[in-house]
């Protein structure tokens, strides 16, 4: 029981908020191509198989993550009792449980087209070389963007076996949302960053952090705005994205301190449900558009 406590805590299973921010980039790409007019057992299967990736996907990379992390995990008061820095998980135990967790990822990835397949197998090394980018340079979390939302592009191929121009528009635009919203995140940690000599745009932004985090905010509104033009979206879909806006600078922006790491991390959290407006906007304007 100590050990599936242990394998818990590890791949954090208790704090969902990080399979759902790599999830629901995936369902946005996949609901905004599926045709609704026809059978929706295909959508609820692949709703599905998305779920259960980004639980599996997520895990693993919490575990690669701890691994190359444990040595500054150690001297970081928020992560120094985790599993592998603590010595309570070896590393060999975690490289297995990591290796058991792709290989069930792997099945739950051949159920797609072969094309979709291909380019998510591509991205394995952006997923699990995150952890190194902080080393050396102030933009991991634009790293995590690129990595977090490439889901998106799986989601849509999913369906159309093709990379046109608005997935790509709207993938650019998540970008930016993982940007602002790491660099919350990141906001927790930055005195211990800044003494173990770890890089963030936290830290790169400090002296200005709430300019820096309304430009990422604005550019991820405005490719909302450009897709719901470009996918001819009724007027109720960009009436209800007035919410998605009022979150990410009211509830967001606004409302953050980021010298108070409760706030951080709540604010943080709060893009969970940020992901499921994005979601709920989108089947909107497919149902609306018939």
């Amino acid at each position: 029981m100590n050990q599936i406590n242990l394998f818990i805590k590890l791949t954090r299973l208790k704090k969902p908020i990080g399979y759902m921010l790599l999830f629901w980039p995936c369902v946005w790409g996949l609901t905004l191509v599926y045709d609704f007019s026809g059978d929706l057992k295909k959508y609820i299967f692949y709703f599905i198989l998305f779920f259960m990736g980004s639980i599996l996907m997520r895990s693993a990379g919490c575990i690669v993550n701890d691994i190359l992390d444990r040595k500054f995990d150690k001297k970081v008061y928020r992560t120094r009792d985790r599993p592998i820095a603590s010595g309570k998980i070896s590393v060999r135990l975690a490289w297995v449980y990591a290796a058991v967790l792709c290989i069930l990822a792997f099945f739950v990835l051949i159920n797609f087209n072969y094309f979709t397949i291909f380019i998510a197998l591509a991205s394995m090394p952006l997923a699990f070389s995150y952890p190194l980018m902080k080393r050396f340079t102030y933009w991991p979390q634009l790293f995590l963007g690129v990595t977090f939302n490439y889901g998106l592009i799986l989601g849509w191929t999913s369906v159309s076996n093709e990379i046109v121009l608005i997935p790509l528009i709207f993938y650019f635009g998540a970008i930016f949302w993982t940007l602002g919203y790491d660099t919350i995140y990141g906001f927790q940690d930055i005195k211990d960053d800044e003494i173990i000599g770890l890089k963030s745009t936290s830290i790169k932004f400090k002296s200005n952090p709430y300019i820096f985090l309304k430009i990422c905010y604005t550019t991820f509104y405005l490719t909302l705005i450009i897709i719901g033009i470009l996918m001819e979206f009724d007027k109720y879909y960009f009436l209800f994205s007035l919410l998605i806006f009022l979150h990410l600078f009211i509830l967001q922006i606004h409302k953050l301190n980021i010298k108070k790491a409760s706030s951080c991390l709540d604010v943080f959290k709060s893009n969970n449900f940020l992901g499921l407006l994005v979601f709920s906007n989108i089947l909107l304007g497919k149902i609306l558009n018939g």
